[in-house]
């Protein structure tokens, strides 16, 4: 049994202290926020703020083959992960397939897109209106199989719960990590036998990491027929609606350059729920729930940085891509490093 210290309690750090504990290793893990829960204030851990889109198909766009091939391993282990949590607090996994969408105005930048998506199943209307009768019936669609969707504040509190027997420490924010050993913002050294770094935009400046900005609204409308998460091809926006329920949908748009940590502006809600509406007609009575914001961790190649050398794992710029990537590469580091793995046997819970 090792004495592992985790820096970062977002979901690649509660990835990591679940498969530890589940180990045998005694773990400590130490977090600038306040508590577990999220904030929704722009603060705290960017998971809580993400949709959960699981898209390695409709991410081959921008991230390239590598990504793609990541978030593929990365469907393979979520069902083991979310099997292996309490039923109590379970979180909602979908692998249905997702949905491409266009206007017939925009059909040429949906085409340059798609061609950076092979595996994208062209759909015929009746095909789509089979599939989402709730959709604007002038749309055009494609299926991503394969795809899905997973509840990411469900998810982030039932890693942290079933992390037993881990130690967090909240309002501990972390200056430096090194092989074996966290210096906390004051000045107490915390030895271990392996530290891991999960710090988000908090690592810089040891690595050049930039914040990228995220906005999310979360509606509410009694039984708004959606059934698998959709994205919105369009010239300037890359829109997306996930159900989270039958009455619950959370909208968003991919990334802004920025690191503005302010609440949602007028034009972004404007431009969100625009998009939203011509997708899901009956979103004209929808209610506004929340408006949330948050940066997410970027690298200048807009590629994660993951690294393992002896005392020492570090998991760094995940980008838009943290629910669709963190398994795959907290799963790689356990495995270089030999102290667990995310996959569970089949005899066990």
């Amino acid at each position: 049994m090792a004495h592992i210290a985790i820096a970062g309690a977002g979901l690649a750090g509660r990835l990591f202290a679940w498969a530890l504990a589940r180990a045998g290793h005694q773990v400590s893990v130490f977090d600038a926020g306040p508590g577990p829960e999220p904030r929704f204030d722009g603060q705290g851990a960017a998971a809580f703020t993400a949709a959960g889109m699981l898209s390695p198909l409709a991410e081959q766009e921008a991230g390239g083959a590598d990504v793609a091939a990541l978030g593929w391993q990365s469907l393979a282990l979520w069902p083991g992960i979310v099997a292996a949590l309490p039923v109590p607090t379970r979180p909602a996994l979908q692998l249905t397939g997702s949905l491409l969408l266009a206007h017939g105005s925009d059909r040429g930048a949906a085409a340059r897109a798609l061609a950076r998506m092979p595996g994208a199943q062209a759909l015929t209307a009746p095909d789509l209106r089979a599939m989402e009768p709730a959709l604007a019936p002038s749309l055009l669609g494609w299926l991503l199989p394969g795809e899905g969707l997973i509840h990411p504040v469900q998810a982030m509190a039932a890693l942290q719960a079933a992390a037993e027997d881990v130690q967090w420490h909240w309002q501990q924010p972390v200056a430096a990590v090194e092989p074996g050993a966290l210096t906390l913002s004051d000045g107490r050294r915390i030895a271990a036998d392996w530290s891991v770094d999960t710090r988000a935009l908090g690592a810089r400046p040891d690595l050049p990491l930039r914040g990228v900005r995220g906005e999310v609204l979360t509606l509410e409308i009694p039984a708004h027929g959606l059934r698998r998460p959709v994205r919105l091809l369009h010239a300037r926006h890359r829109v997306y609606l996930v159900p989270r329920s039958a009455s619950e949908l959370v909208v968003g748009a991919s990334e802004i350059e920025s690191e503005d940590r302010s609440p949602v502006s007028v034009r972004s809600a404007i431009e969100l729920m625009a998009a939203a509406h011509s997708v899901l007609p009956q979103l004209s009575e929808a209610r506004i729930t929340r408006l949330d914001r948050n940066l997410r961790p970027a690298l200048p190649d807009n590629l994660p940085h993951a690294q393992a050398e002896p005392g020492l794992l570090c998991l760094n710029g995940l980008y838009r891509h943290g629910w669709l990537l963190a398994p795959a590469l907290v799963q790689r580091l356990l495995l270089e490093s030999g102290l667990a793995s995310l996959e569970i046997p089949e005899c066990q819970p």
